[in-house]
């Protein structure tokens, strides 16, 4: 059987750079937050949502995997949090590279960045705008780079007995170092070939062919770049300067403690929200000082689009990832399950992705019988390898 889980998206930066409060404010899910360095110790796992328009627009659906509010589907995804990485993390300096391990399912990572630069590359306080935001996204990718070639370079000499005494492929050595860190075989073997290592002897690897090959085999695994902050005057000019220095990299200007404040009057019912919205509405009695703060909010917002949170969350898994919904129906007719109900499931699947490996998502039984799909609102037929699109309604027909 093929077990449907979730995207894992890593939650990642330094100690006080606001990882712990952004997490808290997609998903809703109370952790320790405070201005030390290692607030967090074990990993925060927790269930955020990606956003879509849903497709039920003119008719009521009864959603079971994911949620709709007022006309707009919130689908889970899992986020992990993990302790804060200071310069020397992958030696095990800090709290220690265990902490690179809880990445490892990880397809992307959101970088959550102190544009502001109020905290030091330890993460202690320091005055506003004497650090360099850009510097931090340096030393994360510098430190995650190392703690992977510190696993390549793993017993090394074992893999050099097995590559070139054993006769053994290089790509199926490395693979056995590389196991369970989400790399696929043709991942490898297109990085060797392209770096010209395919054919040249791991014993007459240097440091610099490790690091060549390391840092591409990152550059698989798509890093968004929240500029947290944005708030604070220094933590917009970071912002600025950080979409400079990465331009062709997504870059979100993001204020998770404004988000976080948002869902929190959402809840009590003082103000009407959605995650993502570019505004809100006041809808419940507030102080003066309440509402002064939600103005301060707002203005944020209006510069910004939003608050940055639910755009970096969509970002890594519809943009860095290239991610698609599809909505599988047993009857595409009613667009329902068997139980009747409409538009039950929302699958986030890779872009690529054919109806066949749908009918694999569902379940593998439903995969091995596939026959062929129905596109539900056309009644087009798809055969076995045609790519699904974003917002499919799709029926699988098997033997």
């Amino acid at each position: 059987m093929v077990v449907r889980t979730r995207i894992q998206i890593g939650i990642v930066g330094k100690p006080n750079a606001g990882k712990s409060t952004f997490f808290a404010a997609s998903t809703m899910k109370d952790v320790k937050i405070g201005p030390v360095p290692f607030t967090t110790v074990e990993p925060n796992v927790g269930i955020g949502y990606v956003r879509r328009e849903c497709p039920c627009k003119n008719i009521k659906c009864n959603p079971i995997s994911y949620v709709v509010l007022e006309g707009v589907c919130y689908i889970p995804i899992e986020l992990v949090d993990v302790a804060g990485l200071v310069p020397g993390a992958w030696q095990g300096r800090g709290l220690g590279n265990q902490f690179l391990d809880h990445i490892r399912r990880a397809p992307a990572l959101i970088h959550i960045v102190d544009a502001s630069g109020s905290t030091d590359e330890e993460g202690r306080l320091v005055r506003p705008g004497s650090r360099d935001p850009v510097e931090d996204v340096k030393f994360l990718e510098r430190e995650i780079v190392m703690w992977l070639m510190s696993i390549i370079k793993k017993d090394w000499d074992k893999a050099i007995r097995f590559s070139e005494y054993g006769k053994r492929p290089l790509a199926d050595v490395l693979m056995e170092k590389l196991s369970g860190l989400g790399y696929e075989r043709e991942h490898v073997e297109r990085e060797l070939e392209d770096l010209g290592l395919s054919k040249k002897p791991p014993s007459r690897w240097t440091d610099e062919d490790f690091l060549t090959f390391t840092s591409s085999l990152i550059s698989e695994r798509p890093i968004v770049i929240a500029a947290n902050k944005v708030d604070l005057p220094e933590g917009e000019e970071g912002y600025k300067a950080l979409k400079k220095a990465f331009p062709n990299r997504i870059v979100v200007p993001t204020s998770a403690e404004a988000e976080l404040a948002l869902r929190r009057a959402a809840n009590k019912g003082l103000i009407r929200y959605k995650p993502g919205d570019p505004d809100f509405e006041v809808v419940g009695n507030l102080t003066q000082q309440q509402l002064a703060v939600l103005e301060k909010i707002r203005e944020v917002m209006r510069k910004f689009g939003g608050t940055g949170v639910q755009t970096a969350l969509n970002a890594a898994v519809f943009d860095a990832l290239k991610y698609v919904v599809v909505f599988p129906v047993e009857d595409e007719h009613k667009l329902a399950d068997k139980n009747g109900n409409v538009l039950p499931d929302a699958l986030l699947v890779p872009g690529n992705a054919t109806a066949r490996d749908v009918a694999y998502m569902i379940h593998s039984e439903i995969g091995e019988r596939f026959v062929s799909a129905v596109e539900a609102l056309t009644g087009r037929r798809l055969g076995a390898d045609s790519q699904v699109r974003d917002g499919l309604i799709l029926k699988i027909l098997t033997r």
